[in-house]
């Protein structure tokens, strides 16, 4: 196990995950996959997640970060702190990894994050490592059409 790993493999209830992070110091997580238009089609890949991550705090003990976007984009859709007294029963009864995370961690992109928070978890040895993957991009005589930024949508 590296040095930055933590030593728990056990999921953890909402109330358990804060008290890790509490107790500890450290991070615990949870995410879930987020389909497009296409979701019944066996074939869909996940375009992008949700991410609710407990992180210590002075002032609080703990806070709940959720971080959603689409995978592969330099913004995210949300990065938004969640008070306690408005966290949803749906967010309450996910299962979380404990973990660690660096602050610098949540100006990656989605797939890069979740790789970190894994490889810490001590899971991520199915993530690809995408931090380490050569940049792609089109060069400057490219030009999209708007309609095609958006995604494939069905026709009403």
């Amino acid at each position: 196990m590296q040095e930055n790993q933590v030593n728990v493999t056990a999921r953890l209830s909402f109330n358990e995950a804060v008290a890790y992070v509490q107790q500890t110091g450290k991070a615990a997580f949870a995410a879930m996959p987020v389909f497009g238009d296409d979701a019944d089609d066996e074939n869909t890949t996940a375009e992008g997640a949700r991410v609710f991550l407990l992180l210590p705090d002075e002032d609080e003990g703990w806070v709940l970060r959720f971080v959603a976007g689409p995978f592969f984009a330099t913004a995210y859709a949300a990065n938004d702190l969640i008070p306690a007294e408005e966290i949803p029963d749906r967010v309450r009864e996910l299962l979380y990894m404990p973990t660690r995370c660096d602050e610098e961690w949540l100006t990656d992109q989605l797939q890069v994050l979740l790789g970190k928070l894994t490889q810490a978890a001590g899971i991520g040895e199915q993530m690809p490592d995408y931090g380490k993957m050569p940049a792609k991009g089109a060069g400057p005589e490219a030009v999209f059409p708007v309609n095609f930024i958006g995604g494939l949508k069905k026709p009403h």
